[in-house]
């Protein structure tokens, strides 16, 4: 984790900010330390000089050593069991790959650029052919927590209405913000899950915020990102490639972390039988 992470200690210690690179920092609230910091996760036993794991309250000794202690998961009943059922949704519903990333249009559809959100990077077009890409193409935003930053115009315009409460019922497997929130999920449920699935699933979360970033009507090439021209049929192309490339990873991904949380599930189940 040290090379994505002390990056973004350097830039914190400058004062600096990095609009793309900063974004699973600021979105995903986890400290730099508790991703420094490695666990082998549930049902593993950890050997020999081990005893520094007990600062961690999730942790006991055991007779042959140091481990994960199930029934220390706080509130296992009400988040694990959501988490379960969103993953389980996105494994089983057929992916969508016609939004073309035009969520950060929608956040910028009527607004100028000192009013956006990231107001840092400038606008690659102006405001009437945002409006007019939206308008032509229409929005198709299946992710609560990309559709609750549209603004008022945009909303109007989406084919859904996604809520937090109907996230199981909309998260599907072709989303990038979804494939992101994959490393979410994992933290919330560190140290139970092995660190190891969690920098994988940071990983993917990185490439999926470059292709969203790419895709947007920001300039992000002095960041090193080239745009994705998604407002043209090449682009379009463009980006429904990448888009199954992130597929392709994040399904594996989902299906280790259904795993690890499904057998944590069991164990509290049993304690409480």
């Amino acid at each position: 984790m040290r090379p994505w992470v002390e990056p973004r200690l350097e830039r914190r210690e400058r004062g600096e900010k990095h609009p793309v690179d900063d974004f699973l920092f600021d979105y995903y609230p986890y400290s730099p330390h508790k991703l420094l910091t490695w666990h082998p996760g549930f049902g593993v036993t950890l050997e020999g000089d081990a005893h520094d794991f007990l600062a961690y309250e999730e942790y006991e000794v055991v007779p042959d050593g140091v481990r994960v202690v199930p029934g220390r998961l706080v509130d296992p009943h009400g988040r694990l069991a959501l988490v379960l059922r969103i993953l389980a949704g996105m494994s089983e519903r057929e992916a969508m790959t016609g939004c073309f990333g035009l969520h950060e249009w929608a956040m910028v559809y009527g607004l100028q650029q000192g009013e956006v959100r990231h107001s840092r990077l400038p606008l690659r077009l102006v405001p009437d052919d945002i409006r007019g890409t939206v308008d032509a193409m229409g929005l198709r935003c299946t992710h609560v927590d990309a559709y609750r930053f549209f603004t008022p115009e945009a909303v109007a315009r989406n084919a859904y209405e996604p809520t937090r409460a109907a996230q199981p019922d909309f998260d599907q497997p072709g989303c990038l913000h979804a494939n992101m929130d994959l490393y979410k999920y994992a933290m919330w449920f560190s140290p139970f899950v092995c660190s190891d699935l969690i920098a994988d699933a940071f990983e993917l979360a990185r490439a999926a915020r470059d292709l969203d970033m790419q895709a947007s009507p920001y300039d992000c090439t002095a960041y090193g990102l080239e745009p994705i021209q998604v407002e043209t049929a090449q682009g379009r192309a463009e980006y429904s490639r990448r888009q199954r490339e992130i597929m392709a990873v994040a399904e594996p991904l989902r299906t280790d972390l259904i795993s690890a949380l499904s057998g944590l599930n069991t164990a509290i189940r049993g304690l409480v039988a």
